[in-house]
């Protein structure tokens, strides 16, 4: 017959208290393990920036109407805004067109008369009236005339949306649990020869970012002087998407702006002396001129 021992009790409960804890400390790293994994799908979402690579302008698409059309045809001689979307996407698509219409609509230029912009959906089951039905949307709350020419929707085929998304280094996956894609959101400024020239990533564009980008990609062929002085101030960085200012650049403006303003004091400092000293003299002229 065995006696109960309260120190053994004692060392057993203090056992079973540090199993549990070493269990619990387990769980939390066996969690916080998993919560750094990547899934897998997200393994094959991405953007690779190819800046300066060109477009494949003979791919064929289908327009708002189901009309057949080819994609160079919307580069006519300006520069054009590439936003690549899925039209029934539930949340980063719808978020990712209305950062660029915010944008769009806080800077002078205007779609279809300084730049075009092309939306393109990568789901290919996808049809030309949902793309009819985002152009109605977008179009009517930009609001401003001529816009119905120069934005455009797109769908089209498998081949055709690869051989695209490809090109600018877009990458997605289809979940099929969620019944939805994974993908990353950008929108890429493109010349109008088809060279990619900017990308802007996320849900928000900076609109004097976009606008100096389409300047930019039109050589200068838009835009005002001001955006030349602005182009010659900023510089935009592939790494972050966006327009940086460059601080050598600026103080070498500066100085020339104050060089042309001191020069100009001194000619007018110039000019106030000179300008006593010619009229005492013709006084002087006049004072000794014989009178007729």
């Amino acid at each position: 017959m065995n006696s109960y021992q309260p120190g053994k009790g004692k060392y057993l409960a203090r056992c079973a208290v540090a199993i549990c804890a070493l269990a619990l400390l387990a769980g939390f790293s066996a969690r916080a393990e998993n919560q750094n994994v990547k899934p897998s799908l997200l393994l094959k979402v991405g953007i690779d920036q190819k800046l300066n690579a060109e477009l494949p302008l003979d791919l064929t698409f289908r327009d708002e109407s189901g009309k057949t059309v080819r994609l160079g045809e919307y580069f006519d001689g300006k520069p054009v805004i590439l936003a690549l979307v899925y039209y029934e996407c539930p949340m980063l698509c719808t978020q990712e067109l209305n950062g660029l219409l915010r944008s769009l609509q806080n800077i002078s230029l205007d779609i279809g008369k300084q730049f075009n912009v092309v939306t393109v959906s990568f789901n290919p089951k996808e049809t030309p009236g949902l793309a009819a039905n985002k152009k109605k949307v977008y179009v009517g709350i930009y609001g401003r005339p001529g816009a119905a020419e120069g934005w455009h929707f797109l769908t089209g085929d498998e081949d055709q949306i690869q051989r695209l998304t490809n090109a600018v280094g877009y990458h997605y996956a289809f979940d099929p649990v969620a019944d939805q894609y994974a993908h990353a959101t950008a929108i890429m400024v493109v010349t109008p020869q088809g060279k990619l020239s900017r990308y802007f990533y996320g849900i928000d564009y900076p609109s004097r970012d976009l606008r100096l980008s389409l300047v930019e990609a039109s050589n200068n062929k838009i835009g005002s002087p001001v955006d030349e002085v602005l182009l010659y101030c900023y510089h935009y960085d592939p790494a972050t998407g966006k327009y940086g200012l460059i601080v050598s650049n600026v103080l070498r403006l500066a100085g020339s702006i104050t060089i042309v303003l001191l020069g100009g004091l001194i000619w007018i400092l110039f000019r106030q002396e000179r300008k006593p000293t010619s009229e005492g003299a013709r006084a002087g002229r006049d004072a000794v001129r014989p009178s007729r």
